[in-house]
């Protein structure tokens, strides 16, 4: 069985930059020993005739041509019609950042 070490534990910990007590260092210890021991065993199992594969069910990405229809489509005179804030044909709305005075 692996057994990580309390050091490594915090240093895995300060790599992923998460604070750990030293009772979640035990519970750690105990909990990523045990993930390594399943990935040796893993590694045990004879994959050599097995293709590899990405994803299983055969599923491809359907894609379409970006076309607008501007027929569908709102005139910019239409689109700020609804607002009376605006400013060069933009809607004009508040500040979201502003520097402190």
């Amino acid at each position: 069985m692996t057994k990580l070490t309390s050091n490594q534990i915090e240093h895995i910990a300060k790599l992923a930059k998460v604070d750990v007590s030293k009772k979640e260092t035990g519970k750690f210890q105990d909990q990523l020993s045990k993930v390594l021991d399943y990935i040796d065993e893993l590694n045990e199992v004879d994959t050599e005739n097995t293709v590899p594969t990405s994803q299983t069910t055969g599923l491809e990405n359907i894609k379409r041509s970006d076309e607008i229809d501007i027929n569908n489509c709102l005139s910019q005179e239409d689109a700020l019609s609804g607002t009376e804030s605006t400013h060069n044909n933009y809607f004009k709305v508040p500040a979201v950042f502003e520097e402190n005075k």
